[in-house]
C-alpha cells in the first residue's frame, strides 16, 4: 500500500507531484495552486477526476462556471475543455484514467 496525507504533502507551486502512475490504469497528481493562479483552459485524452483537497476554486467548463471548495469533486470527459482558478491557496488531486488515454502521445497499447 502507498499512502499520503494530501493536506500536508510537500508540493511546490508550479511543480505538480505525480503520486502514482500505472500504464493502462491511472495517474494521480497532487497540485498546489496559490491564490489567483490557474490551470488554464485545456483538455486531456483521459477522464479527469478533479478533487479539491483544500481551498476555494472556480471551475470553468464550456460556458459554465462553478465555485467550489474543500471536498468538491468533478469528472471531465476525455477531450472536454476546462480550467481551474484558485480563489485561495488550494491543493488539488487530479486523477487521469485510463492512463494514458486514447490519442495521448505516450499511448502504446
Amino acid at each position: 500500500m502507498e499512502s499520503w496525507d494530501l493536506r500536508t504533502l510537500e508540493i511546490e507551486p508550479h511543480h505538480p507531484r505525480i503520486l502514482h502512475s500505472s500504464l493502462g490504469e491511472a495517474r494521480s497528481i497532487a497540485i498546489r495552486l496559490p491564490a489567483g493562479e490557474a490551470l488554464g483552459d485545456h483538455q486531456v485524452h483521459e477522464y479527469a477526476h478533479l478533487i479539491v483537497i483544500s481551498g476555494d476554486v472556480q471551475v470553468r467548463h464550456g460556458d459554465e462556471e462553478t465555485q467550489a471548495s474543500t471536498g468538491f469533486m468533478a469528472i471531465f470527459d476525455p477531450g472536454e475543455r476546462h480550467a481551474v482558478r484558485a480563489l485561495t491557496d488550494t491543493r488539488l488531486l487530479l486523477i487521469l484514467a485510463p492512463w494514458p488515454g486514447d490519442g495521448h502521445p505516450g499511448a502504446r497499447f
